[in-house]
Order: structure tokens, then sequence, then C-alpha cells
């Protein structure tokens, strides 16, 4: 194996992880260091390398050192050099550094920033001005990960000094506050972050900056929050919002969203003044989402819902769905029946949302003393939060609006239980609203109910009684309930001397998800002498064939039934088609009784041929 091929090896073993190999019997580092003091091959020294990231200590610093001028193991050196503990790593990685050059000499450097070896920050900061950019460009990144007040001193300096690096070392700048930040230096950490968004450096650096900035402030931050959230820069306004929903309010709770609250009060000037605002919602909404909203927030963020331009009327009311409660419930009322369909359907979508059970004993407190203009937008509410209300939604079937009626029915849909089923069934016989809202609800509220066998039942009797039209209606929902009793419901309307039902129940018969269908197809089939209904029994009886679960020989009775009914030869086809699907001795038996039958006998014996050369191949 050439060495290419040997490294692509170690390289692919290495991406599956150190951990991987923790889990292994490894030898021991003697053992290890033996093979990188032998002629083994390179691929080989690679894994071992890589294994003393786990089992090397300070004995195998001096060997591991020898490789880093080697252009192909080096990277692999510097994989243990970062792992092993200790200062005799750090001083290996700081030796090889004085001696070598180019990529070798940037990879030392990056593992240095890697162990954050802060006695290397003299050698690192003389390497800045480097005249390799790339060996440059590493010693500011490491410097900025090592992290300390001496590393902030270096790149404070090297800051004040025109030139093409300084939005570099800006960048390291911020990880080096970072660093700080996190260490519990935050007078550091702050001149740091103050240094780079004075230092004529790019708008990404600077909004960088201004984020740790105001971060590190905390609440003293909020100034510097709302100085930056009014920037005409749209890159420092939206690093202030990221900001802002960082910062940590805790020590005086809610400052942070009462400053937030009040900036999105003050009217905006401009279309981007606008966006702001739309944009401190968005913020608010996500700073008070489990529900911690003061009632101040939450009053300034309703105030915002009405009167103002409609993009801020959308953001607020959005946003009082995600954050409101009870006390919300009016304006969201007033909004939902908005002349404008879009601020309709999201305070509806808002009402939907609100979290409590308060809000819902609120809203069906407010039924009776509701007028029509606001009725439809509350039992709307009734239904999308499937509050059980049927009692007090029953009265409002025959309300004299036309609006609230149709928003009962379709909230009944939603809500209505079993024993109250009847509401909608009497919406299917003496419909109180047009179109098929009472179709659409009595559909929705069958499919849901748990026990459908019960739901069919009482389905069932109503179609006994129901008008023609109506009965079509109530079979198409019981089509859908499914199960035993709707079985024989549709098979009973299939026997019927009405076209309307056959028509029907044939139809969703044709469609039946369950298999104990096909013995009533199957009767059908025989029975009917409508052509049309009769063809649509026995291509459903096929279907189920085709289609479902089934043991073996009751897939092939089906089959050998369906080839002595079917008198379309393209059914009588169809069937061989499926008999290589699902082979077995039974069907094979039933694909040679077919090859008897005139004109037939060429496609059956094929389908036999292929059943029996699937039979023979081995399992697996």
């Amino acid at each position: 194996m050439t060495f290419a091929c040997r490294f692509a090896v170690a390289l692919v073993a290495f991406l599956l992880g150190i951990t991987s190999l923790a889990a292994e019997p490894l030898p021991s580092e003697p053992e290890l260091l033996a093979v990188l003091r032998s002629d083994a091959p390179e691929a080989d020294k690679a894994i071992t390398c890589k294994r003393l990231a786990i089992k090397g200590s300070a004995a195998a610093v001096p060997d591991l050192a020898k490789l880093l001028g080697n252009e192909r193991l080096a990277s692999w050196a510097r994989i243990a050099l970062e792992a092993i503990p200790g200062p005799e790593a750090d001083a290996a990685l700081r030796n090889a550094a004085g001696s070598l050059s180019g990529m070798r000499l940037v990879g030392v450097i990056n593992s240095i920033g890697v162990r954050r070896d802060a006695a290397a920050l003299p050698m690192l900061q003389a390497k800045l001005t480097d005249a390799d950019a790339e060996v440059a460009a590493a010693a500011r990144h490491a410097i900025g990960s090592i992290g300390t007040t001496q590393a902030a001193a270096i790149l404070t300096k090297a800051m004040a000094v025109p030139g093409g690096s300084l939005d570099a070392t800006a960048q390291a700048g911020v990880v080096c506050a970072e660093r700080l930040l996190v260490s519990g230096k935050k007078p550091e950490a702050l001149a740091l972050y103050d240094a780079i968004r004075k230092a004529g450096v790019a708008e990404q650096r600077v909004a960088e900056a201004t984020r740790g900035a105001i971060l590190a402030r905390g609440l003293e931050g909020i100034p510097l929050l709302l100085e930056t959230l009014r920037s005409p820069s749209p890159r420092l306004s939206n690093i202030a919002l990221y900001a802002a929903r960082e910062l940590d309010d805790r020590p005086q709770a809610g400052a942070v969203d009462l400053a937030l609250a009040t900036e999105m009060a003050k009217p905006p000037g401009d279309a981007a003044a606008a966006d702001r605002v739309v944009k401190i919602i968005d913020v608010l909404a996500d700073r008070n989402a489990d529900g911690g909203a003061s009632d101040a927030v939450l009053q300034a963020v309703i105030n915002s819902a009405t009167g103002r331009a409609k993009p801020i009327r959308l953001a607020a009311i959005a946003a009082v769905g995600r954050i409101g409660n009870a006390s919300a419930l009016s304006p969201l009322l007033v909004s939902a029946e908005d002349a404008d369909g879009d601020i309709a359907l999201v305070a509806n979508k808002a009402l939907s949302s609100l979290a409590g059970s308060e809000v819902d004993r609120e809203i069906v407190a407010r039924l009776p003393k509701a007028d029509a203009n606001v009725l439809p937008a509350l039992v709307r509410a009734i239904g999308n939060r499937q509050i059980a209300a049927v009692a007090e939604l029953k009265p409002l079937v025959n309300h004299a609006s036309d609006a609230v009626r149709t928003s009962t029915v379709a909230a009944l849909g939603k809500v209505v239980d079993l024993p109250n089923l009847g509401i909608l069934i009497d919406q299917v016989v003496k419909p109180s609203v047009a179109g098929d809202v009472g179709k659409k609800a009595i559909l929705e509220a069958s499919i849901r109910m748990p026990d459908r066998e019960a739901c069919a039942e009482k389905l069932a009797v109503a179609i006994d009684t129901a008008p023609a039209e109506a009965k079509v209606t109530l079979l198409d929902v019981v089509g859908e309930v499914g199960g035993t009793r709707a079985l024989a419901a549709v098979a009973a309307a299939a026997k019927s001397n009405d076209p309307a039902l056959q028509d029907a129940s044939t139809r969703l018969l044709g469609k039946w998800m369950t298999p104990d269908a096909a013995p009533v197809l199957l009767e059908l089939s025989k029975s009917f002498t409508d052509g049309k209904f009769q063809t649509r029994a026995i291509r459903g009886y096929i279907r189920v064939a085709r289609q479902m679960a089934l043991p073996d020989a009751e897939r092939a009775e089906i089959c050998r039934n369906a080839l002595k009914i079917a008198k379309d030869p393209a059914d009588q086809k169809t069937v061989l088609e499926i008999l290589p699907r699902y082979p077995s001795p039974a069907t094979l038996a039933v694909a040679k009784e077919a090859a008897t039958m005139p004109g037939l006998e060429a496609e059956a014996t094929a389908a036999a041929a292929a059943i029996e050369q699937k039979l023979a191949k081995p399992a697996g």
C-alpha cells in the first residue's frame, strides 16, 4: 500500500474521533513511543500520535516535538501535544516556534493558542509584524485565545497602529475580551471592548464589541443598548436587539423590558424606525414567552396593538398572544373582528394561543353578555382552544346573527362530545347555517371521537330517518369514521333501492381502509345489476387483495373469487398482476387455475412462472 493510501486510512481513523479509541485497549506509552522511534511507516506514526493524545505524558513530549517540522506528521504530533498536560508541552511548542517557518510555524502557533500558553505572549507579540501574513494572523488569533490581561494590552497596543491587520486584531480582541469576562476580569474586558469600538475598525467588529460591552455592563449597559438600538446602521441596531434578548435583568426585575417598552412607545419617525419598533416588540415577546411580563410591559404591548401602523399592530397583536393573559381579551376580541383580514387573522391566532385556564374561564363567562359583534370571535376562541363549553354554545346555534350561528357550528365541531353529537347531526338534517359548515363540523367531530363504534351507531341511526340529501352527507361521515358499525351502515345503504345511496356507498367501499370490507364487496359484486356499481364493487374487492395486509390464503381466495366474477378482461389481468407481488403456494395455485381460463392462459402462465421463480430463491 502506498503512503498516500495508508495516510488516507489513518485520516479516516482520526475522523472517527479520539473518543472511539478510548474504549479500545491501547498500547502502553512506552510501546507507542517505540513506534515513533522506529522505522514504521508514517501513517502508523500518525495513528500513534493520535493515541498519545490519550495515553501520552510529559515523557512523550520530546519524541512528539521532533515531528513538528515533518510536513506530513506535524499536525498529528500537535494533536497529542495540545492534549498532554503540563509545562513540558508548552515549552516544546514555544521552542519549535523559534525554529520553524511557514505552515509548520502557523500550526505550532495555533496549538499554543489552543493551550492558552501565556508564557508565549512575548514571542507571539513579535510575530504580529511577521512578514508572513499567515503567521501574523495565527499570532493574533492565539493572543486572543490566551485571553489574559497581558494579551489584552498587546492587542490594544496593536490596534493603535494603523494598518491592514486592524480588523483582524479587533476580531482577536473580541475573543480576548470574552475570555477575560469569563475569568472574572470585567474591567479589563470592558476596557478592551470599548477600545475596539473606538479603533476605527469594520462595522462588524464594532457590532461584536458593542454586544460584549452591553452584556458585560449588565443593567448599566441599558443606555448603551438604547443608543445602539437607535443607530441608523441596521447591523448595529440589530446587534442591540440580539443583546437585549441576552441581557439578564434579574438583579432589577423588568428593567430591560421597561426600557424597551418605553422606547417602543415612542412615535416612529420613519419606516426604519417603525421597523425597529416591530423588532422591539418581538424581543419583548421572546423575553417574556414564559409568561413573566409585568403589567406595565404587557399594557405597553397591548397599546401598540391599536392605533398604530399596521406592521406594528400585527407584531403587537401576535406578541400579546404569546405573553398576554385574561386582561388582553378585550382588545384582541375587537381586533379579531377587524375589517382588515390580516389583523383579524393574527388576532384570532392570538386568542387561541393566550396561556392559562383563567383565559378559558373568562372567555366562557363573557358569552352571555357579549353582543353579536364580539360573539363570533369568542366562539371561535372556544373552538380553537377546545374549551369544553358545549352547554354554553348550544343556544347560539339558533342565534339571530348568521355570523354567530356559523362560528358556533364550526366551534362545536372542535368541542362537542358524543352525547351531544345530535346537535351537529341536526345541522345536517335541518341546517341553520349556509354552505357546508355543518358537514365539516360533524366530520371533524366524528373523526376525533374516542369511541368510534358508538359514534358510528349514532350516525347510522340518524341515516335511517334523515332526508335523502342528508343521508348521503351522513353516509360520507360514517365512512370516514370507519369500524364495524360504520361498515354495516354503508353496506345497508348499498343494498337499498336508492341510487344516490348506492352511488355514495360504493364510492366509500371502494376506498375502505380495512380488509373486512372484502365480504361486503364480494356480495355486492354478485347482487348489483347496475353496471357502474357492480364494477366499483369488483374493483374495490380487487383493491383489498392488492393493497392490504392479508394472510396468504385469504389473499389467494380473494384473487380466485375476483377472477371468477370479473367480467372486464382488464380487471382479470389486474388480479394476475397481484399474484406475483405476493408469492406463496396459495397464490401459485390460483395462477395455475387461471391458466385454464379462456383468454388468460398466457398472462396466468407468466404469473405462475414468476411466482415459482421467487419461491425458488433462497431466503435473504
